[in-house]
């Protein structure tokens, strides 16, 4: 059964209009707060899709709460909004299911209900759509988990869609569907299996002014280029802000003392140095080294040529390979924890220009990664997120003993 239902083109904002019958396989739709991409991708293109018959949505989010409130409630919002759309749909609140009088469904899910993801079987047909909104919250894994629920034979092609704000430039669905293919400056990129386009609020001709005029005005630098340019930026909530890349080949074999840190890891963690030094304002980060299954032989003997006989501060939970190194002829010693040690440390960065060696990219990466926990109701703690921070972790014990030694003339530096 089909469900025949027009929608005018007045209705839509121009940019998007070449792909409401778009059967690309990837499509990305990204860019900046307040371009219409979520309202044309749920309100409009899959209410069109269900009616039309041949097509089952499952549509993600991290969390099932934050999927409630934000596309299911968009859908929703737009069936009853909509003539006549009401007696064609049934919804069903408790278990955020929409089936249309044709049999095809959409269903909303989150990472955090797995049961329920496994368990999903269409009335009719299979999944055909994949549709991860706000994207960037999950990880890789997330989405070949997702990307699994997509099989069997169906009468139309499947796809997989993205919808988000590009937070940040290290993430990886640069590294998966960007690179190489979308640059900076370009809006669009269309081959046979994959479809990237970026909009912004000047795409959206539905907007307030006030609505445009606070995106124009946006002071922050990074919101303004994220929300209201819709480049890739840097992740929100970051603890080191205070950091920038250039090329350190002329100075950074120049420095009288440096400082080493070494962060123990092996098969799921790597192994990581960071070699630094400290001069005027400036933290420098001169090298950085490390990888899967070092053993401590092998650390020592990569180690070695970047460090030389300077002194290597480690990680004092483990003693037994602080010791072999020595006996391979490494000067390492045990990082000293105290009582709040960690955030004495990072107040005491935070005095500072981080400065990074361009060669320096799993640290450049981790800087962009290492941010505040957040509590149950997403507020900002003073706990930083125990992950993508080996480098980090390795630049921490490097500086500890300098920055342990000057807390009693740090400034107060705010979270």
């Amino acid at each position: 059964m089909i469900v025949n239902v027009d929608l005018p083109p007045d209705k839509m904002n121009d940019v998007y209009i070449p792909y409401l019958n778009c059967n690309t396989r990837i499509q990305i739709f990204f860019g900046g707060a307040s371009s219409g991409k979520s309202y044309f991708i749920l309100a409009q293109r899959t209410i069109l899709d269900i009616l039309r018959g041949g097509r089952n949505f499952l549509i993600a989010r991290k969390t099932a709460k934050t999927n409630r409130i934000s596309t299911y409630n968009e859908i929703v919002k737009a069936i009853h909004n909509t003539t006549g759309l009401s007696k064609l749909f049934s919804i069903n609140k408790s278990d955020m299911t929409i089936t249309c009088v044709n049999g095809y469904q959409i269903y909303f899910v989150g990472l955090d209900d797995f049961e329920k993801l496994k368990s999903i079987t269409p009335a009719k047909g299979i999944i055909t759509d994949l549709l991860l909104e706000e994207a960037t919250e999950l990880s890789r894994d997330d989405f070949k988990n997702l990307s699994k629920r997509l099989r069997g034979l169906a009468d139309v092609p499947k796809r997989q869609t993205f919808l988000f704000n590009p937070i940040y430039l290290t993430h990886w669905i640069v590294e998966e569907f960007f690179k190489g293919k979308f640059h900076n400056n370009d809006t669009l990129y269309h081959d046979d299996n994959l479809l990237i386009l970026k909009t912004t609020y000047k795409d959206n001709r539905f907007l307030e002014e006030e609505d445009r005029q606070a995106l124009e005005n946006e002071k922050d630098s990074y919101y303004y280029n994220v929300y209201t340019l819709g480049n890739w930026g840097v992740l929100g909530g970051i603890i080191f802000e205070n950091f920038k890349v250039e090329d350190l080949n002329g100075k950074k074999d120049n420095f009288n003392t440096y400082y080493n840190g070494l962060d123990f890891g092996f098969t799921n963690d790597p192994t990581a140095l960071i070699r630094c030094a400290v001069h005027h304002n400036d933290i420098y980060i001169t090298a950085e080294a490390g990888g899967h299954g070092w053993t401590n032989d092998v650390t020592a003997e990569r180690i070695r040529p970047i460090i030389g006989n300077d002194y290597v501060i480690c990680d004092s939970a483990e003693p037994k390979s602080i010791a072999e190194l020595k006996q391979y002829g490494i000067q390492s010693m045990g990082v000293k924890k105290s009582k709040d040690y960690l955030l004495h440390i990072i107040q005491w960065i935070k005095q500072y220009q981080i400065i990074v060696d361009r060669s320096c990219q799993n640290m450049i990466n981790e800087l962009n990664l290492f941010q505040w926990a957040k509590d149950k109701d997403g507020n900002v703690i003073n706990k930083p997120v125990d992950k993508n921070n080996h480098w980090i972790d390795a630049f921490l014990y490097a500086v500890s003993r300098i920055a342990q030694d000057r807390r009693g003339t740090m400034s107060k530096v705010r979270y």
